[in-house]
């Protein structure tokens, strides 16, 4: 008699993925498979991104008079594809016979990376049912989505790598700057001991240490244990930022909408504010004057959804291509590493920034951020 067979169901989430869950759900799954149906083996075959090369997981019956019909010349033939002459599209099956071991090969398409598939293949005596096929296919749409999770996972730490080395190589630049100025300061207020300039030559020399304590914190971004995790709440936070950028917002008679709504975030109190102060100071200098800077956001269970938007031209397809990458800038003067740190941020916070172009005109930043069950 065949038992119901009860598919994991585990928490899909690139904020709590790790490299080696993939590996333990492609496990999980193949036993499933060989303890719940007559089947000879289960196997798995995916690609891991951090490895770069496809993986293969095996799951043999408990029954040791089935585990003998598996030869390593069976497993050598499974391996070499040869088999494998049409691959079905994601949720088919392919079925064959082989003949030589008169065996039957089932294959459910998971996807196709770097040039090779990723599937599950199922080895029976005898055919399958319908109700098997059926539960295989249920489990492979749920491998397929983890996979593409999984792969979202890789690039955002190849992304996160690559920025902590942008961001390392800027900060040595700029503490170079900041200890000729420092110098320059610290003998200003040397020389002007007694006058009245004094006061405004300590207040330089002052500023310089500020900036390089923030550059400090700011280069650090992107290190899950340097992250200063504390509650704030979200429309303090952004109501602090924008006081900040009030004489940018005059000089261009711009107002800023927000929500009377706020929630709690565990978040990094400099760092978030980064991310507003870079994503406001660009659609300041883009707005028209006189026009209205949008921020909104909608509060979800387990996450919260802000979206900041402008009236000004909008973003080109150039733009929405390269409007993360270090270096890219359409502002004048500009460095180009606003954008750059700021998605930095947010990625390391477990949480994802997106741009689009507005249809009415203008530019949208969307920011994801994760909410705490409990604080």
């Amino acid at each position: 008699m065949i038992r119901e067979i009860i598919w994991p169901k585990p928490e899909i989430s690139c904020h709590n993925l790790r490299a080696s869950h993939i590996q333990e759900f492609c496990q999980l799954q193949s036993e499933q498979l060989t303890n719940q149906y007559p089947i000879l083996l289960a196997r798995i075959v995916y690609y891991d991104c951090f490895l770069k090369k496809h993986k293969e997981i095996i799951n043999y019956s408990e029954s040791i008079e089935k585990k003998l019909k598996v030869s390593s010349k069976l497993l050598t033939y499974l391996r070499s594809e040869l088999w494998l002459i049409d691959y079905p599209a994601v949720g088919q099956i392919q079925e064959c016979k082989i003949e030589d071991w008169h065996l039957f090969s089932y294959v459910f398409s998971i996807g196709y990376r770097n040039q090779k598939p990723e599937y599950i293949q199922i080895i029976t005596e005898t055919p399958l049912f319908k109700n098997a096929k059926d539960d295989i296919k249920k489990s492979v749409m749920l491998l397929s989505k983890y996979a593409d999770l999984y792969l979202d996972y890789g690039r955002q730490k190849s992304e996160i790598k690559l920025l902590e080395q942008v961001l390392h190589k800027v900060g040595h630049q700029l503490r170079n700057y900041l200890s000729l100025i420092g110098l320059y300061a610290n003998n200003l207020c040397f020389s002007l001991k007694n006058q009245p300039e004094y006061e405004q030559a300590t207040i330089i020399r002052e500023s310089i240490q500020d900036i390089d304590t923030n550059l400090t914190e700011l280069i650090n971004c992107g290190q899950g244990e340097k992250l200063r995790v504390t509650p704030q709440d979200l429309r303090n936070l952004v109501d602090e930022t924008i006081k900040y950028l009030q004489p940018l917002l005059n000089e261009k008679k711009l107002k800023i909408s927000i929500p009377e709504t706020s929630t709690t975030l565990l978040i990094d109190h400099l760092q978030i504010k980064q991310v507003f102060n870079n994503i406001l100071n660009n659609a300041i200098y883009f707005s028209p004057e006189s026009g209205t800077i949008t921020c909104t956001w909608q509060i979800f269970q387990e996450e919260v959804l802000i979206k900041i938007s402008d009236q000004g031209k909008g973003l080109s397809s150039e733009d929405m291509q390269k409007i993360f990458t270090p270096f890219y800038t359409r502002r004048p003067g500009g460095t180009g590493l606003g954008l750059t740190i700021a998605k930095k941020i947010i990625l390391d916070h477990q949480g994802n920034l997106w741009a689009q172009s507005l249809s009415q005109g203008g530019a949208q930043f969307c920011i994801i951020l994760p909410r705490p069950k409990k604080i």
